[in-house]
């Protein structure tokens, strides 16, 4: 077996700092050698916590000369491995700004145009995907996006032991991963089980906003938060909401939408705490 593998390497910058569209760059790294020495490690979490069914799957792709380049040079002022390490969200973001979660964010495009039209809302999103996290900084890089924060690792790991509770002023889960397959279901983000977690960590008020293009996994969601205590859907009928304006139609989603696929919405407010006995 090779003592080395191939990986991406920071390519020397063209005039103006500019890179040209999807190159990508080889060279020969040594075993063990991380692939981006000042960018988001690999495991960051390592095995200091339990084993657990996951709901995503790390992807591993080819990295553009520009994701990289980002990497390189935003990881240590905009990235964030989660560790397990408490985070102080004023001194990430700045005091006072509402922060929202964002769990998944692809390639970063919606989630750049929402830090765009909000600049006073910090953004904290949360991917596997190495070159969606470099794209996302990149983007962040070129548009002049000051409120976002891209975290690399478990979601479930930040929100159990790295967020205070009542930190958060929403939470947006967009597209996840269906895993359509029954033998497969319980690994579905949305569960009673998360849905408990991520109500400790939203303020009273913070709305959990989800989107799906799999009706059958729409349907589980609504069920689910429904049913949940903690939440209440914003829709007085009860049922699924049109796409808010603040959410940007994707590439992904409009090519679904042209083969017939229904997205849905669903907007569920954080209730106020419940008093519960014993309480005072």
């Amino acid at each position: 077996m090779s003592d080395s593998v191939s990986t991406p390497e920071i390519p020397p910058s063209l005039p103006g700092g500019e890179h040209h569209p999807g190159e990508s760059v080889r060279h020969t790294r040594a075993k063990g050698e991380p692939r981006f020495p000042d960018g988001p490690r690999a495991d960051p979490a390592g095995s200091h916590f339990e084993r657990r069914i996951r709901s995503f799957q790390p992807r591993r792709s080819r990295v553009t000369a520009g994701q990289a380049d980002a990497l390189q040079r935003l990881w240590a002022k905009w990235g964030l491995d989660i560790d397990g390490h408490a985070v102080d969200l004023a001194e990430l973001f700045g005091a006072d700004r509402p922060v929202v979660l964002e769990i998944g964010f692809g390639m970063g495009e919606a989630t750049a145009q929402m830090a765009a039209a909000d600049p006073d809302t910090g953004i904290l999103a949360v991917d596997v995907h190495t070159p969606g996290q470099g794209n996302l900084l990149n983007l962040a890089d070129r548009t002049g996006l000051t409120n976002v924060r891209v975290a690399n690792g478990d979601a479930i790991i930040l929100l159990r032991e790295m967020l205070p509770a009542d930190s958060l002023d929403g939470l947006r889960v967009y597209f996840p991963d269906p895993w359509p397959k029954k033998r497969h279901h319980k690994r579905r983000l949305i569960q009673p089980e998360f849905l408990d977690l991520a109500a400790t960590r939203l303020k009273p008020g913070a709305v959990v906003h989800c989107a799906t293009d799999w009706e059958p996994y729409a349907e589980q969601m609504l069920q689910v938060l429904t049913a949940h205590p903690d939440f209440e859907n914003t829709r007085a009928d009860g049922g699924f909401a049109p796409r808010p304006e603040f959410r940007p139609l994707t590439r992904f989603e409009g090519q679904g939408l042209d083969k017939g696929h229904v997205v849905n919405d669903l907007l569920f407010r954080r209730v106020q705490h419940r008093v519960r006995p014993g309480d005072r």
